[in-house]
Order: C-alpha cells, then structure tokens, then sequence
C-alpha cells in the first residue's frame, strides 16, 4: 500500500506545486525510488531531500524535477532552497507525528518539485515548497481528498492556470436567456448590457444558428468566454454528428428535438457524454414526453418543456409534465427548464412546479432595460452562487 499528495502554495514565479508518493521500501514506490535513482533523463537529475551536505531527512526522499533543467542557474534552485524546503518538511512531519516516528527506516518518498525557470526569490522557493511538502504528506496519509470532496467541488472549481472557466450546472435554478434575433450585432449589444452572474445561461438560438451557421457560437464566445452556451440546434437527424459540430464551436450543451427518432436521440445523448457536454432534448410538439423519456437508452441531462411562440396565445403550460416525469424515473438525474412566456409574472409559479431552468426570450432581450429586466428574474432565481465563495485552500 502506498500514499499519494498533492499540493499548491504560492504565487507568481516562486509557485511550489508537489505531487509525491510515500510507500514502503519493498513495494511500488520503493520500486519508483529506486528505478528513479538508477534512469536518468537529461534535465531531470533526481536528488535526495537533504537538510544540510550530508544530512539527508527521513524517511529518505528522492526529489524529481518537474521542468527540465537547461544550466546551473536553474540547477541552483533545485539542489538549494528547493532542496532545503523538502527535507525540513520530511523531517518537521516526523517530529509533529504526521509521519509515523517508528516505520520511518522502511519508508521512502518521492517528491516531484515545479520550480518556474523565471523564479528568482530564494526564499520564497524555500517557504512555498516547505509548505507544499509538508501539506502534501498530511494530505497524503489522510488519503485526501475524500470523494464527498471530489464531487462537491468538480463542477464548481476553476483551474487557476487555464485562464479561463468551463462552467457547469451545480447549482439550479438557473436563467437561460434566449438569444433569437438572427442578428449578431444586436445580440451581442445584448450581451454587452446583462449583468454578470453565474446563474446566467446563454442560448443561441435557432434563427441565429440558421442564418450564421454555428460558428456564431464561437463568435458569442468571444463576448461571452466563461458564460454557459447552449445551441440550440433541435436536431431531428444525424445526432451524433451534430453534436460534433456544436462541441468543436466551443458549445457547452446542445439541444435535439424530442421529435426525433430513438436511434437519433440515443446517439445525441451518448455523443454529448462522450464529449463531456451537457444534452438537453427540447419536448415542444411531443405528446407524450415521459413516453419518449422511458423508450431511450439513457436519459438527457435537461429536459426542456416548451410552449412555442406561435402557441403562447392560448393552452397550458407543460410544467405539471415535471412531477410527472420525477415520479416515473425517480432515480433518474434530469435538470427540468421550462420554455414559453416566462417573465417575473410567471416565473416564480415555474420554479415552484420544479423547474430548474427558466427559459426568457422577449422579456429580456426585447426590453428597453435589458438590463434592468435580467435582474429582475435573476432576484426570483436567487443570488449569485459566488457571492459568498470562499477560497480555503
């Protein structure tokens, strides 16, 4: 059995990031510090954790850089406060009791060690790394994160380094504005005038998506980088190959009419879990969409209950169809929007039947305060999910 840590302290060039294993000497990792030692790689020399020339910690610590060393100068931060930081780590958990005091001679660890190439502040590579190490071993023996972790923070989470955010639905309910002038100047004028906020979700909508094909789903990303997309493709055939075209235009999910076949809407669904986007199936004009819902292979991540334009005149709303559906796949994870006349009146009424994403055209983007009207659904949808979002770690 062995361990395994990670952990990031720091900022700018001096950043510490420690990945490493602890392990027995006669198992994998002792195996690892081994092979380590004896396979060299150009620019990668491995070196054990001393706290001093001739005071290696225990349990025996074999450091790996992360980036290829190209001269001395990069060399000097390795084997110095990098170094240094690692073994006074090891040797700071024993003493504290993180790492147990009587298995420390049949221990070893493996400690891989990013020092930036541009990192200049010695001392702020020793601090950062120390603090790293040590946090990645305790994290290491309490077998950190725990998956309750893992699945609370895994669509809440933004990777610092990537620059931008690839949103998910973790947090409903939710306002999807949908943006159907086939005019992309006035839809991102539009764009320009919504207030930021998480719980905003962005739809292309058909005409758009008919009149400029779906690179204006890219083109909207430009305005709109870390904004949830949905295309709005109500696909009927060829579902497979239509969800392709909506991922590699950067779509964050995309929309198959309920209309469809199976054979059309089971490969929709299986593509857009391939591709790890968000399927949504729109039911407007099915008769029976709990019917379509159990005939399929897998279920849709959105089930969109729409009332189209040219119907809000007159009949029902489908909301009661949510109940309905929650009770005959009860096990079943759906996100439920609902489509067709949402506006403050009626979205409140929505939310209560259960929906979790409401649906606004007109409303919104056809207002003399775009703005104004947005926030007015928003403070019925609730406050923004980062308002309070503290960063512990």
């Amino acid at each position: 059995m062995f361990f395994i840590g990670e952990a990031l302290v720091g900022e700018g060039n001096e950043v510490a990031h420690i990945d490493l294993m602890i392990g027995d000497k006669e198992g994998p990792v002792g195996q690892a510090f081994a092979t380590g030692f004896t396979q060299l790689s150009f620019g990668h020399t491995p070196l054990l954790a001393l706290i001093r020339p001739n005071l290696p910690s225990k349990p025996f610590t074999l450091i790996t850089p992360k980036v290829t060393v190209k001269d001395m100068e990069q060399a000097s931060k390795i084997f110095g406060p990098a170094q240094a930081a690692v073994a006074k780590a090891v040797a700071d958990a024993v003493e504290e009791g993180i790492l147990p005091k009587d298995q420390i001679e049949n221990m070893v660890i493996v400690c891989s060690v990013f020092i930036h190439p541009e990192a200049k502040d010695f001392r702020k590579i020793y601090h950062y790394n120390y603090s790293a190490t040590k946090l990645s071993i305790k994290r290491a023996l309490e077998n950190y994160p725990s998956l309750e972790k893992i699945m609370y923070d895994k669509d809440r989470a933004k990777h610092p380094i990537m620059g931008f955010k690839v949103p998910r639905l973790w947090m409903a309910p939710y306002l999807q504005i949908a943006l159907d002038s086939p005019d992309l100047d006035a839809v991102k004028k539009i764009i320009s005038q919504l207030p930021k906020s998480d719980r905003l979700l962005l739809e292309v909508g058909t005409p758009l998506l008919k009149k400029y094909g779906v690179k204006v789903i890219r083109d909207i990303r430009e305005v709109a980088e870390d904004v949830f997309i949905i295309a709005d493709l109500k696909t009927l055939d060829v579902g497979q190959v239509e969800v392709d075209i909506a991922f590699n235009e950067t779509a964050d999910a995309a929309v198959a009419s309920g209309l469809a076949s199976k054979a059309t809407i089971d490969k929709f669904i299986y593509e857009a879990k391939r591709l790890g986007i968000y399927s949504a199936i729109d039911m407007m004009a099915v008769v029976d969409p709990v019917k379509v819902l159990k005939g399929l292979e897998d279920t849709p991540d959105i089930v969109i209950l729409h009332r189209g334009i040219d119907e809000e005149s007159g009949g029902k709303s489908r909301w009661q169809i949510i109940e309905e559906i929650k009770k005959e796949m009860p096990k079943k994870k759906i996100l439920f929007a609902v489509a067709g006349g949402i506006k403050a009146g009626t979205a409140k009424e929505a939310l209560k039947k259960g929906a979790d994403i409401l649906i606004v055209g007109r409303f919104i983007t056809q207002s003399k305060d775009v703005e104004k009207a947005c926030r007015e659904l928003l403070s019925i949808v609730g406050e923004d999910m980062d308002l309070y979002r503290v960063h512990v770690e």
